[in-house]
């Protein structure tokens, strides 16, 4: 039975995120597309609060903590209404410079609350190719804290985004981009610097995976 549980009940290890999600798309669908993964316990598609029309994402509450991986695995790239949805671990949207591990990461803020992770990526596409797709950091709510994170393979491709982009206008807002942060020793540091670089480009040269 398909149920809405109360937002700050929703056990985030067990939710995927699920985006680029047509109009057409609604919790009946999502439920039976995603119960032929695992057993689901709860479906949430936020509403815009004028027009009550989803927004184009949702959740997804798997029972087990195990099902996630495999429906990020199998789900994401499946085509509802002639778009191929994004389906990632909620915890891949929040700002958990832990995993910032490859250099050529970009972070923007300011975002428009109506940028989602589809925009990003056409925008950005543009300047070359990403490491993984980008994401716009949400609370348990599904709404933006309007800024997210977006990963190029290489620093080429990031500094040329980084030129361009910098307190350009996306939608109404004037967005600012500079490279992400990381805990290096206990301490946050910018991404990009020289031995960041180093290592990025030897990595290309013996086709290693960062």
């Amino acid at each position: 039975m398909l149920k809405r549980g109360i937002e700050s009940d929703r056990n985030q290890d067990c939710t995927v995120y699920v985006g680029n999600l047509d109009k057409q798309v609604n919790e009946g669908l999502l439920y039976e597309l995603f119960l032929q993964i695992a057993p689901i316990k709860n479906i949430h598609l936020p509403k815009d609060r004028i027009l009550r029309t989803h927004q184009g994402y949702g959740f997804v509450e798997f029972k087990n903590v195990k099902d996630v991986e495999y429906a990020e695995k199998v789900m994401s790239g499946t085509k509802l209404f002639g778009k191929n949805i994004k389906v990632n671990k909620v915890g891949n949207n929040a700002a958990n410079n832990d995993n910032l591990d490859i250099g050529s990461t970009l972070f923007i803020k300011n975002l428009d609350e109506l940028v989602d992770e589809n925009l990003l990526f056409t925008i950005f596409k543009q300047f070359g190719n990403f490491f993984k797709n980008p994401i716009v950091v949400r609370d348990d709510q599904g709404n933006s804290k309007k800024h997210g994170f977006i990963y190029y393979k290489n620093f080429k491709d990031s500094d040329n985004a980084l030129s361009k982009m910098n307190n350009q206008f996306i939608l109404n807002k004037r967005v600012q981009i500079d490279y992400a942060h990381k805990k290096k020793n206990g301490k946050l540091v910018k991404h990009g610097d020289e031995t960041e670089r180093l290592l990025l480009t030897e990595a290309e040269k013996n086709n290693y995976n960062i």
